[in-house]
């Protein structure tokens, strides 16, 4: 299963992430657009990721909910027809949640920073280090911390959670807040 040593972080101005990534990146950056279905899942996640023009895959992973840099195992599948998939998934486990986002992506070394503006949610970064085969987690972890530092990411900005979860959460506390204001 192919590992990645991940942060996500909150970030106040995207623009100014976007010059420090820019001036550090090896690859022009790449605008994504992704909608992100997610389904009930027993251990981990898993989510159809759908890019546009029929191109979708379906992503299972592994992660802690944990601030720090954590590792993530993942699998990945080609999607043919992501309509259908979705339909077959959505009535056999059920959507959780959906998570519409603008993503940018930047190649940094072995590693893939995101910027992502996600919908209801607001701007992030996010570093994926693709650890190679063999290549120790620590190894991985350390590159991450700094990256961290050449971009200015602070503890205080990192999030535990993925964007799914914090949509769920920010559902639910309009909905007490809603609930709370008219008793």
């Amino acid at each position: 299963m192919p590992t990645n040593i991940e942060i996500k972080a909150r970030l106040a101005c995207i623009s100014e992430a976007h010059a420090l990534v820019a001036a550090i990146s090896d690859t022009p950056p790449q605008i994504l657009r992704q909608r992100d279905t997610f389904f009930r899942c027993s251990h981990g996640r898993l989510k159809l990721r759908e890019t546009g023009a029929g191109r979708a895959e379906l992503i299972f992973y592994v992660r802690p909910d944990s601030a720090a840099a954590k590792q993530s195992d993942y699998e990945i599948s080609a999607v043919a027809e992501p309509d259908a998939l979705r339909g077959v998934m959505a009535r056999a486990l059920g959507v959780t949640q959906t998570v519409v986002k603008t993503r940018v992506l930047y190649l940094v070394g072995q590693t893939r920073v995101h910027l992502d503006s996600v919908d209801g949610l607001g701007d992030f970064l996010e570093l994926e280090v693709v650890l190679r085969p063999g290549q120790d987690s620590a190894e991985g972890q350390a590159i991450a911390a700094e990256l961290m530092g050449r971009l200015g990411v602070r503890a205080d900005d990192l999030c535990a959670t993925a964007y799914a979860d914090m949509l769920e959460g920010s559902m639910a506390g309009q909905a007490c807040r809603a609930a709370q204001a008219h008793p």
